[in-house]
């Protein structure tokens, strides 16, 4: 959009001759602000920075970058802005071919050089008003959602919903002194995959993974879309080990699944990073997020397909034995009336973890002034001798 009420709306032409674009520029310089460049390499720099313009005219043969791939990048970007950007192709007369090429790139309209001044202006207003229209539905879609707890396009929960809900959460876990995990889940390789197949196979992955998502979470967990691709899930009364066992299953229904896609079978994968309280404190959402993130790109440095937390690769030999050591109260107490005081001893900061929200509880309906935060921190140290996963 133009910076100010009074300027002209900018458009950007791209050829790499000289006097097409000074012929084009001739017609249109009352109407537009024009910025000009000479290959698709350039122009596509020139869009990543100039937020004002509005519609690109390009040429289809240029050097370091054609037509054709300009358009690819346009369409693939995960940039809202250039996804939806008009393209009018300036192609020859009876080029059919490049034609169909450009619109299944995603040319919006074409013209031949030497268009007349009205038809070119015509074709212009129209796909002005057009951009325009685009702009102002995607902006009320938008207010609409942070109106919503629910994404429309998506049906899971907006991001304005995930902070809210999870400053509530956080809030829960610090006044019960209980568990509360992020886990930041993203499909592998997600911006490669769009810039070598397209975003409709991206696309129709991140459908995909949103269903599984959605069908595996525990109702009171919370999931969002929080760039493409990649999904948050929020996880009150959750500790590391059950965040990462339940990673370690989305990640077996994910190998498991088959993409069919034009008559090819697909296979993808995740990765997932942790964090979670006993581990890494309560924090507020965006750092835990951060966190995540964190272990996210360290799984995906590493190859992809794999769950890191707080002390890396998390493997699932380490969460099945650990949640075979999950600690049983009536357990403990039978080793305590045989006088077995070294297990119990050994295992307290597994036992504090799980009996914490129950002596919460009940110091907050007696009045007790239990030290929780000293066993909190004990309960903290409870993975502290996991070994890494290898």
């Amino acid at each position: 959009m133009s910076d100010t009420p009074d300027a002209l709306p900018r458009i950007l032409i791209v050829d790499d001759s000289r006097m097409v674009r000074a012929s084009i520029i001739k017609q249109l310089r009352d109407r537009y602000d024009c910025r000009e460049e000479a290959d698709g390499q350039s122009a596509w720099e020139t869009l990543l920075v100039d937020s004002a313009i509005e519609l690109v005219i390009t040429d289809l043969g240029m050097p370091k970058l054609d037509g054709f791939g300009l358009l690819e990048r346009l369409r693939t970007s995960r940039i809202a802005r250039l996804q939806r950007l008009p393209v009018i192709v300036i192609s020859g007369e009876e080029d059919d071919e490049s034609r169909e090429h450009a619109r299944e790139a995603g040319a919006n309209d074409f013209i031949t050089k030497g268009i007349g001044s009205a038809e070119l202006l015509a074709r212009l207003d129209s796909l002005r008003r057009l951009g325009e229209t685009t702009r102002e539905l995607e902006a009320s879609r938008e207010a609409l959602a942070n109106q919503s707890p629910v994404d429309p396009s998506s049906g899971l929960a907006t991001r304005s919903y995930l902070n809210w809900r999870g400053s509530q959460d956080i809030a829960l876990a610090r006044r019960n002194h209980g568990g509360f995990s992020v886990m930041v889940v993203e499909i592998d390789d997600f911006a490669g995959l769009t810039e070598r197949r397209g975003a409709e196979l991206t696309g129709l992955i991140a459908r995909r993974l949103r269903g599984i998502l959605a069908s595996k979470v525990r109702h009171e967990d919370t999931v969002s879309e929080i760039a493409p691709g990649r999904f948050a899930v929020l996880a009150p009364m959750s500790d590391m080990v059950a965040a990462c066992a339940f990673a370690l299953r989305l990640q077996t229904a994910i190998d498991k699944l088959v993409l069919s896609y034009r008559n090819e079978k697909l296979r993808i994968g995740v990765s997932v990073g942790v964090a979670s309280s006993y581990v890494d404190g309560l924090r507020t959402l965006d750092e835990m997020i951060g966190l995540a993130v964190e272990r996210l790109e360290q799984a995906q440095r590493a190859g992809g397909r794999r769950v890191y937390g707080d002390r890396g690769e998390v493997t699932r030999e380490v969460v099945e034995r650990l949640l075979h050591d999950v600690v049983r109260i009536d357990h403990v107490l039978g080793r305590l009336r045989l006088g077995d005081d070294a297990d119990v001893t050994e295992r307290a900061p597994e036992i504090i973890a799980a009996l914490l929200p129950l002596l919460a509880r009940i110091d907050g309906a007696h009045g007790l002034q239990l030290p929780l935060d000293r066993l909190e921190a004990l309960a903290m140290r409870r993975l502290e001798d996991v070994p890494d996963g290898d």
